[in-house]
């Protein structure tokens, strides 16, 4: 490990969460920030116009019905100029924010009560072109469901059958599908083909809409997988801190006391490291500390565990390991340390390692094994430093 580039820390070994997409998880923890509220106004007013111009196409059948006598032109225009005021009523309202103060704040069940209402009218009112109408039923339907709740597109469902009902059974108005002239027909196959077409972009939508929440899915998991190794992390060294790494030392002894397998536990010092604060500064004693623990990580098994004890103490468990094998071991990292070439953060500056190394008797506790190896760490310091005592 003589040739580990000094400059390669663990700076970015503890990775924040990513920010870029903080934003797309609405209202966490009940907050809703600036940039959430304007890209909810954003998409409730593409929702609107896409009504809008839905209203228009609905216009333009009406008109060829108006065109070949099915119906007149007022009745297309009333027709437009009611959905299009509804459709201005609620992005006035979204504009002002007034959406945001209800939970579902695209307000489905109030807006496809509005939408339906007027189909419905318009269905009674002009019930020789009531196929124009019906199948705006069916897409405002169908468009509320795919934001709705379970007991929202209930009402929905609830309330459109009812006025369905009332249209069909309470009166014996004709609901017409005008396909007796050329024009006629012409206007019957643009409002199917309309059908057909918003029910593939409803499709699409749809599709749309899982891959988001898929998406957002899976960016939670990541974030809740970050908050859980940042929560382990020593934030200086990216090891693990010591809440983390007595968690471990407890698991590593039942487990090795159940299978009667050798374990070993080391504390490890860095030397004079207070010197090395007052001498060259704190921010060049957080260098030091970066540089060793990733230098640690370099050099031991994937099975090891390495956390930081407190301060300038880390603590280093090796299942698996005799008490020979693991005074070698640190008498290797101890090399390895000392080897490396710690002018490249200071200029005159060398750092060296004292390490107390003991192993795992039958009758051991936590405690019982770290006051061995912490009596070996200060019988190490006592020696000189740079220096591995085992016990």
């Amino acid at each position: 490990m003589k040739g580990l580039p000094i400059g390669e820390t663990m700076r970015g070994a503890t990775p924040a969460i990513d920010n870029r997409h903080a934003d797309e998880i609405e209202g966490v923890g009940g907050i809703l920030t600036p940039a959430i509220l304007a890209r909810r106004v954003k998409q409730r007013r593409q929702i609107q116009i896409n009504i809008g111009l839905s209203y228009l196409l609905d216009v333009a059948v009406l008109m060829v019905y108006a065109y070949a006598g099915v119906t007149t032109a007022t009745l297309a225009a009333a027709f437009g100029a009611c959905g299009l005021l509804s459709v201005a009523l609620f992005i006035a309202m979204s504009e002002a924010h007034i959406n945001d103060r209800f939970e579902d704040h695209y307000l489905i069940v109030f807006q496809s009560t509005v939408s339906l209402s007027i189909l419905l009218i318009f269905t009674y009112i002009a019930p020789q072109v009531g196929i124009v109408f019906l199948c705006a039923i069916f897409t405002t339907f169908t468009f509320s469901s795919l934001r709705s709740t379970p007991r929202q597109s209930a009402f929905g469902w609830t309330m459109t059958t009812a006025g369905l009902a009332v249209l069909f059974l309470l009166t014996d108005k004709p609901i017409g599908m005008p396909h007796d002239t050329p024009i006629e027909r012409l206007g019957t196959m643009l409002q199917i083909a309309l059908l057909l077409g918003r029910t593939m972009v409803l499709g699409l939508f749809s599709a749309g809409l899982r891959t988001s929440l898929y998406k957002r899915g899976v960016q939670l998991k990541e974030a809740y997988k970050r908050i859980e190794e940042l929560a382990e992390l020593d934030e200086l060294t990216g090891s693990f801190n010591r809440r983390s790494i007595m968690r471990m030392l407890d698991d590593e002894i039942s487990r090795a006391l159940r299978s009667k397998q050798p374990c070993a536990v080391a504390l490890i010092d860095l030397d004079w490291f207070k010197r090395i604060n007052d001498k060259f500064g704190h921010p060049t004693g957080d260098e030091v500390l970066r540089t060793f623990a990733i230098t640690m990580f370099a050099n031991i098994r994937s099975i090891d565990r390495f956390g930081r004890y407190g301060g300038e103490e880390f603590l280093l468990i090796l299942p698996e390991t005799e008490e020979a094998a693991a005074e070698r071991t640190l008498n290797r990292l101890r090399a390895i340390v000392a080897d490396l070439d710690w002018t490249a953060i200071s200029h005159g500056m060398t750092v060296t390692i004292s390490a107390g190394v003991t192993k795992l008797l039958p009758d051991d506790t936590p405690d019982s094994i770290l006051a061995r190896a912490d009596g070996a760490l200060y019988r190490a310091k006592d020696l000189g430093r740079n220096k591995v005592v085992q016990v």
